[in-house]
């Protein structure tokens, strides 16, 4: 028995060699091969290089998974390395996940895109305390689910960027393209009033369960103590792991980047919506043509993405790329910058998750260097490439 055991651990030992020889390289969408080998040197050399503490990368092909590995460390004091399993903060890729959940419940007849929301909240919204800010102003009747997932409500991105700290509009609902968390908080909102059920209990129902994210959930969950990652700033300092306690639409969500990877693949292969509703998601809805994407305010414009006809759909940025039709979401949170890019008709695309506030800075030359020459957005979404940042001090 014990020689049938060694002889056992050896065939394995062989079989996982000659699996890692023999893994095969991965197809940039311009064609250009890369082996695992390359991967590995770029983003262990770029991570260096900006003092990106950990990330984690899957790429994409056909829909499927086809490369999936984390870099660097979770904790840095314990010296603990980042597995493709460590929990991490989701941020701003939060609300593409929700946004689905939405579209599923419209899938199903539960909502409509287009009904304003008071028709289902039953009143006006400025008589709900979380909203009386806005009670009286006439454009609330005008707020649909449309209109929130598409970034033209007219709030702040939150209203605590306000000087008084009040909800209020800038610009009548739905004529142009402004980035608001408030508005994906308050659809968040109008669901669970519809439904009767919390976002944690919906997200888990349809989302989390039926694809497998074993490990997501959008609250702190004590079963991710055995392996999660702690943010850090810019100079390296930990901030920890912020343990949200409240589903938040905008921002909360917990996961690995094996699962958002296996959500990209599921909303890539039609598990997670049917095509025409799919269709209907990652429809442009608004044209943008604001210099950068933040201040979300601003009201500064360009024509530099006109070319690639950069837009938003539901809960997903959209530009014509050189692969075709593009969707994309970033995330953005103290300690976490992280970025989905899919190109929809070839099912290539990329995931990065990083535990730095120094991530955004790679990102630019590693989707160069790993997917060729994309027609990305960098500038309008700030992704200044590392060695283009002027030195920062610690305060």
């Amino acid at each position: 028995m014990r020689r049938l055991f060694h002889l056992s651990a050896l065939s394995l030992a062989v079989f996982t060699t000659a699996a890692v020889v023999a893994q095969p390289a991965i197809s940039r969408p311009d064609g250009v091969n890369l082996t695992p080998a390359q991967i590995d040197s770029t983003v262990n050399s770029l991570i260096q290089a900006a003092h990106v503490t950990g990330a984690g990368i899957a790429l994409f092909h056909r829909g499927q998974v086809v490369y999936l590995k984390a870099y660097g460390l979770r904790d840095t004091e314990k010296n603990l390395p980042l597995t493709p399993d460590s929990v991490m903060s989701a941020a701003s890729l939060t609300k593409a996940a929700f946004a689905t959940l939405v579209m599923q419940l419209v899938q199903r007849g539960v909502l409509s895109l287009d009904k304003p929301i008071e028709q289902y909240l039953g009143k006006p919204l400025g008589d709900f305390p979380n909203y009386a800010d806005l009670k009286g102003d006439p454009r609330t009747a005008k707020l649909t689910l449309r209109i929130l997932l598409d970034h033209t409500s007219g709030f702040a991105n939150f209203r605590w960027f306000e000087n008084d700290r009040k909800l209020r509009f800038h610009f009548e609902p739905g004529t142009r393209f402004a980035y608001s968390g408030e508005g994906i908080n308050l659809a968040q909102f109008v669901i669970e009033q519809v439904t009767g059920k919390s976002l944690m209990a919906l997200m888990q129902q349809n989302l989390y369960a039926p694809l497998g994210m074993s490990r997501s959930s959008m609250v702190w969950e004590p079963r991710f103590a055995s392996d999660f990652a702690n943010g850090y700033d810019e100079h390296g300092r930990s901030l920890g792991h912020k343990q949200w306690t409240s589903p938040n639409a905008a921002g909360s969500m917990q996961t690995m980047l094996r699962d958002y990877a296996a959500f990209l693949s599921a909303l890539m292969r039609g598990r997670a919506l049917n095509s025409p509703t799919l269709d209907k998601m990652l429809t442009p809805q608004i044209r943008i043509h604001s210099a950068h994407q933040f201040p979300s305010l601003n009201t500064d414009t360009a024509t530099a993405d006109d070319s690639i006809a950069l837009s938003y759909g539901l809960g997903w940025g959209l530009y014509s790329s050189p692969y075709g039709p593009a969707f994309f979401k970033e995330g953005h949170d103290d300690g976490w910058r992280n970025l989905a890019l899919i190109f929809r008709k070839r099912g290539d695309g990329i995931l990065i998750l990083t535990n730095s506030s120094n991530g955004e800075g790679i990102f630019k030359p590693l989707i160069d260097a790993l997917l060729g020459q994309t027609g990305f957005p960098f500038d309008w979404e700030g992704y200044t490439p590392y060695d283009q940042l002027a030195p920062s001090t610690p305060k």
